[in-house]
């Protein structure tokens, strides 16, 4: 629940754009950022900028044609987007930070148990891989999340809502997937299959719903992972897929995690 001090806590007026670091969040990320070369042509455009201009696309959900003059140009930070997509800078940044934010908590920095769900979002016409979801009828991607016990996203993967849940998480579950390996997993009926018992030496933990439930009813563990879906999909650029490739659909979920993960560790600092 929002209260006065929470607000002010979480408030974002002093920026110019909402979607910018702040001096204690890039204080952050600047040890974990490639480092300029010595030699060679200077980069224009620091990375800060850089970074800060992907983050109010992907919080924004505007075009790359439409950043604002006080970013770099659009070809500039595309071509940093992608080259740092094929990178797996974001998925390094990602993971890196969610060890920092647990030692930050007071937790160990390899979690023992992590929750796995799968969310499906409509995509739109610029193509790219896509299917269709029986289940939750809709036409376009699925989203597959590992989460610790506190929602801080470990893996995030994308792939057409055509596969259903028991394929979609082989690859999230196998342990080379995973920069934290878990000794507990917890799932729902619909990873049940052999398939996702044998992508690891590890046996999820099935949580179904009680018998004689009417209604809805919160179960164990499963809202965790459900608040992180929406903590992710309030950056609106997640609301719908936008993005062609697979990669730049893993990479902006990734981008998604950094943002939520430096925020937390920068208001500490």
């Amino acid at each position: 629940m929002w209260t006065r001090t929470s607000r002010a806590q979480h408030s974002r007026a002093g920026l110019r754009i909402a979607s910018d670091l702040t001096d204690a969040e890039w204080a952050v990320l600047e040890p974990m950022m490639p480092q300029a070369k010595r030699t060679g042509r200077h980069r224009t455009w620091p990375s800060r900028l850089v970074l800060e201009a992907i983050f109010f696309v992907l919080r924004s959900g505007c075009p790359w044609r439409m950043l604002p003059e006080r970013f770099p140009p659009r070809q500039t930070v595309y071509g940093w987007f992608l080259l740092w997509r094929d990178r797996g800078l974001f998925e390094a940044l990602a993971h890196r930070l969610v060890l920092l934010e647990r030692e930050r908590s007071g937790r160990e920095a390899s979690p023992s148990a992590a929750v796995i769900d799968s969310q499906s979002v409509r995509t739109t016409e610029a193509g790219g891989p896509r299917g269709y979801d029986a289940g939750k009828k809709i036409k376009g991607r699925k989203r597959h999340i590992m989460v610790d016990t506190a929602g801080r996203p470990l893996v995030l993967r994308s792939h057409s809502a055509g596969i259903q849940d028991r394929d979609g998480a082989v690859p999230p579950c196998r342990p080379r997937a995973s920069a934290s390996p878990s000794s507990k997993r917890s799932s729902d009926s619909a990873y049940a299959g052999e398939r996702v018992a044998q992508a690891t030496c590890i046996t999820p933990e099935i949580i179904r719903k009680p018998k004689g439930q009417i209604g809805f009813a919160v179960q164990p563990r499963r809202w965790v992972v459900e608040r992180t879906f929406a903590w992710l999909n309030r950056n609106r650029s997640r609301a719908r897929d936008f993005e062609r490739t697979i990669a730049s659909a893993e990479a902006f979920l990734y981008a998604a995690s950094v943002m939520l993960l430096v925020r937390r560790l920068g208001r500490s600092a």
